[in-house]
């Protein structure tokens, strides 16, 4: 495996997604960091993470980064050959509810300053030589959200997951823990947003 890869797993909550992620870290090999993306702000959560922790190896780094993925790229740790940020959908809700605050969501500059964030993470990966793991939510399987908020979270991911995929060298779509490989190294069908 080339050490400059960049892969998407996506799949349903619950699908095995970050267990998948986890199993190619460790095949992999070397120094590995984990960069969490969720914030720890109820009982809920917190057993969420204590999971996800303790399926991790110890020697694994944590970087906490809800805002800026880019940046938490270029502060790995020198050696670092994998990297895994779980997850992307839990990023873009954290920047839509700071760069929306109590504005209305589906606004345009809200929409650039989620977007313009994704790409920056993008450009960061495609700088750093370590292969990263991008593990996300399939958004827009199930009911269209009530909210104005939920619609634009939906969109927001979704249009994010599209230029992750776009960048990837491979994309997984998991169901029901069993992993399915939908892009080997070609080009995206699709015009980006």
């Amino acid at each position: 495996m080339n050490s400059h890869q960049l892969i998407l797993v996506t799949g349903g909550v619950r699908s095995g997604k970050s267990r998948l992620a986890e199993a190619m870290a460790l095949a992999i090999g070397g120094p590995a960091a984990y960069i969490a993306t969720s914030r720890i702000e109820d009982e809920e959560m917190l057993e969420r993470v204590s999971r996800h922790q303790e399926r991790r190896p110890a020697d694994w780094v944590t970087i906490d980064a809800p805002w800026d993925l880019a940046e938490a790229l270029r502060k790995l740790p020198a050696g670092t050959r994998t990297v895994i940020i779980d997850c992307l959908g839990v990023f873009v809700s954290n920047l839509l509810l700071k760069y929306a605050g109590s504005n209305d969501p589906t606004q345009l500059e809200v929409e650039k300053q989620v977007l313009d964030t994704v790409s920056s993470f993008l450009q960061a990966q495609a700088a750093a030589s370590v292969t990263t793991i991008v593990v996300t939510n399939e958004t827009g399987l199930g009911v269209v959200p009530p909210s104005a908020l939920g619609r634009a979270f939906r969109d927001y991911l979704g249009w994010a997951n599209q230029m992750v995929a776009a960048a990837a060298d491979r994309v997984y779509l998991v169901v029901a823990g069993i992993p399915l490989l939908i892009k080997n190294g070609q080009e995206s069908a699709l015009p980006l947003v």
